[in-house]
């Protein structure tokens, strides 16, 4: 009985540890299947990130790899230094373009503008005229051999303000063309005032005197500027307008926009100009600006005189020991009035000169004035040409004139000797009449 009661307690404990077995070797084989739902659903979606990273980054890849393929066979390059720039509504810009080869092969490249903005207008120019083609050469790799052209493009007057994109393109076939994007912002604002200077508007000196001065003309607009150039100056005056470095004087002067342009402006006042401060305005007018500048000429005194005849003659006849009359005609030729004029002369030994006035208080600038002189040879002088010269001056200036004095032989003792000869005449005459016959 009781060995009975002790294999049924061994067969108990028998079951129950082999149920324990069971049940651990039942765990671990699930452990080793794998992991629960919730951590294999973790895993695979970090799997898939992990592919769509692969994905993109492959795809990035051959972006860039194609990018780079279509810029090395476009084999053109077309860019301007200034793509975005402002205007006024109404106003003409012009974009400056480059083209350059990248395969260095040649091109026949056909421009357009693919896309612009409604009411807008623009043309390709090169050489001064409209092109739809431009030539660029295989050699042209570098910036210094680029072939130019330019862009000229309109904006209506009726433009709102804002910002405008449009689009150009260089297209030489085969797949190989490039594009450029240009931004325009239209604006009422002034992008700046344009300029006529002079770094010295001032200028002195006598009359007879050119006067050059060296001028500047900044176009502050966003658009090429044609100036038409004029002067107001007195009567007799001379303005000429000569751009810096050339010979050729000019009525009309163009500026690139945002450039500027020298240009000497000549001055010549008449020769019988007055002294005084004169202003000489100047203008440079275009379609968008009146540009002024004023210069001022100081003309400072002028001293000068002329001595002469009414007709120029320097020359005329006297008799010995007789006083002889020649009329002088003396002419202020400078721009100041003089005064205390005096009149001189030097003639032979015992000659005697004397003026109906010695001397001219004030005679204007520009005048003219007559003075006779007397001159009156010596009683012994004897027939033949003689030098006389006669002279006028005062503190500030003088002039002279030599004259040639002809001394002739009185004709008194021929007339004298003519009488005696008619006398002798009729005295022989009545003496034959009378004793002629006997």
């Amino acid at each position: 009985m009781r060995h009975e009661k002790l294999v049924s307690r061994g067969k108990g404990t028998a079951a129950a540890i082999l149920m324990a077995a069971v049940m651990i070797l039942g765990s671990t084989a699930a452990y080793a299947e794998g992991p629960s739902d919730k951590d294999a659903a973790s895993d695979s979606v970090t799997t898939e990130a992990d592919a769509d990273t692969q994905a993109a980054e492959t795809e990035a890849d051959k972006k860039a790899a194609k990018s780079g393929t279509d810029a090395k066979a476009s084999g053109i390059d077309m860019s301007t230094a200034y793509p975005g720039v402002t205007v006024k509504a109404g106003d003409t810009v012009n974009f400056p373009l480059d083209f350059a080869s990248l395969d260095g092969e040649g091109h026949d490249v056909a421009l357009s503008a693919t896309s612009l903005p409604e009411g807008w207008s623009g043309y390709f120019r090169g050489d001064n005229k409209e092109i739809t083609k431009i030539h660029v050469k295989g050699d042209a790799a570098s910036d210094d051999e680029s072939t130019d052209a330019q862009f000229s493009l309109s904006v209506p007057a009726e433009m709102e303000e804002g910002t405008y994109e449009l689009e150009l393109e260089a297209d030489a076939g085969d797949g190989k063309a490039d594009t450029l994007e240009l931004e325009v912002t239209v604006s009422q604002e002034e992008s700046g005032q344009s300029d006529f200077t002079s770094e010295y508007p001032q200028q002195q000196g006598m009359s007879g005197t050119s006067f050059s001065f060296e001028t500047t003309i900044v176009n502050n607009r966003s658009t090429n500027q044609t100036y038409s150039l004029s002067a107001e100056a007195p009567a007799g005056w001379q303005v000429s307008f000569t751009p810096s470095g050339e010979s050729a004087n000019v009525a009309s002067l163009s500026v690139d926009a945002g450039g500027s342009q020298g240009m000497t402006v000549g001055v010549v006042p008449p020769e019988n100009v007055e002294k005084g401060e004169y202003t000489i305005p100047c203008t440079a007018v275009s379609a968008n600006d009146t540009l002024s500048l004023d210069l001022i000429v100081e003309v400072t005194g002028t001293y000068a005189l002329t001595l002469s005849t009414p007709d120029g003659r320097l020359s005329f006849d006297a008799y010995e020991n007789k006083e002889s009359s020649v009329t002088l005609s003396i002419t202020n030729t400078g721009n100041v009035d003089l005064t205390n004029l005096n009149l001189t002369s030097q003639a032979p030994t015992d000659w005697e000169v004397s003026f109906s006035e010695s001397t001219i208080d004030t005679l204007e600038a520009g005048a003219t004035k007559e003075v006779t002189a007397y001159v009156t040879p010596c009683e012994n002088a004897v027939t033949g040409d003689y030098a006389t010269s006669i002279g006028i001056s005062n503190s500030e200036t003088s002039a002279s004139a030599d004259f040639r004095v002809s001394v002739k032989t009185s004709t008194t003792w021929g007339l004298a000797a003519v009488g005696v000869i008619v006398v002798l005449v009729l005295g022989l005459a009545f003496i034959f009449k009378k004793y002629g016959r006997r």
